[in-house]
């Protein structure tokens, strides 16, 4: 009796061994100095998780100048890959007393758009949280990482803060520099961010801009570090001169004399156990957008998907631009005092959740 049930579990056995391998083969893993990273192809493991590591290097010497040190724990990476799959991401970690822990990101969309767009974008939003170690302006936040992702996608936001602008859905700085959390209508402060982000660039450089978060962080008053970094003398200031660049279509705008601008990318954290309360975990993440009819399997963009010259914008098309605001937690009047009011500590920080994805 003995005997038979011990060859009776060694089908049994092989059965859990094959299927065990068969899953280990369907969620591939591959590992990198800070990146962990779970596919559906050991290629595509390889592939992102090498790809993970360039923009990491690239893109923190262009923003800080230097390299990370490497993470004490790595950063596991979730990948959903298929060609018609909307590119966007989710990147989750944990501010605690000037720490930085808790990394998790899980992508997903075509190969191409994740290598090109949806890593790059992901990875700035840890070099920031590395570098700062609290939480960024979320426009700010949201708006410079879209500046280093692929054309195709840059064009996606240019087309629709047009059509914000002229649906009257455009944010006025006064309430969008005081914003604690997403609004409920998310994607314009996603379009309006980048466009700033991109005008305040173009100006002074990637350092410069970092340089003016990290100052406005200090007290939250941002008409001062507007006007001691870009000589805006406030914010209605500053809005009105991005307004005449969109209306303009967006020309390139000439560094101020002595400015070094970063040159565009090309293809210590401790984290010890640390003391309870649990803090509070912050996501980033990106719009998964559906491709453009237009777009190859290379990324080509049409010339309608680039954006025109002279546009055509209202006034007023930034709602209420000269009218304070009913302040809320998430806002601030023309008028008030800053820093602008404090909103409630959140849980977690999280863009809008449409069905499973969270939204950029």
């Amino acid at each position: 009796m003995e005997a038979r049930i011990r060859w009776a579990t060694l089908p049994l056995c092989a059965a859990l061994l094959a299927a065990h391998l068969t899953q280990s083969v369907l969620a591939a893993g591959y590992r990198t100095a800070n990146f962990t990273v779970d596919a559906p192809t050991p290629q595509l493991a390889k592939e992102i998780g090498d790809t993970a590591e360039h923009w990491r290097k690239v893109l923190a010497n262009e923003w800080l100048g230097k390299e990370l040190p490497k993470w004490s724990r790595s950063c596991p990476i979730k990948a959903k890959v298929a060609p018609r799959l909307g590119a966007g991401g989710a990147t989750s970690f944990v501010f605690d007393r000037g720490e930085v822990f808790g990394w998790t990101m899980n992508i997903q969309g075509s190969r191409e758009r994740i290598l090109d767009s949806v890593l790059p974008h992901e990875v700035t939003h840890t070099i920031f949280a590395s570098h700062f170690r609290e939480p960024l302006p979320r426009w700010a936040d949201e708006g410079a990482c879209t500046t280093v992702e692929h054309r195709s996608e840059i064009a996606k936001q240019e087309r629709m803060l047009l059509d914000f602008l002229r649906t009257r859905r455009g944010i006025p700085f006064s309430t969008m520099f005081a914003m604690k959390e997403y609004p409920s209508d998310v994607l314009p402060l996603y379009a309006q961010g980048h466009s700033l982000s991109k005008f305040l660039i173009a100006q002074h450089g990637k350092r410069e801009f970092l340089a003016f978060l990290e100052n406005g962080l200090k007290d939250e008053n941002w008409p001062r570090a507007v006007e001691e970094h870009y000589g805006f003398d406030n914010l209605l200031t500053l809005q009105n001169s991005w307004m005449g660049w969109i209306r303009q279509g967006r020309p390139d705008l000439q560094p101020a004399a002595g400015d070094v601008l970063v040159a565009s990318h090309t293809q210590p954290a401790r984290t010890a156990s640390l003391p309870r309360p649990q803090p509070a975990r912050i996501v980033r993440g990106q719009n998964p957008f559906p491709q453009p009819a237009a777009e190859s399997a290379a990324g080509t963009v049409s010339v309608a998907e680039q954006p025109p010259a002279n546009v055509e914008v209202p006034v007023e098309a930034v709602a209420s631009v000269n009218e304070p605001i009913t302040p809320t937690a998430q806002t601030a009047t023309a008028n008030q005092d800053w820093p602008a009011e404090k909103a409630a500590p959140a849980s977690i920080y999280d863009a809008s959740r449409r069905g499973p994805t969270v939204w950029r």
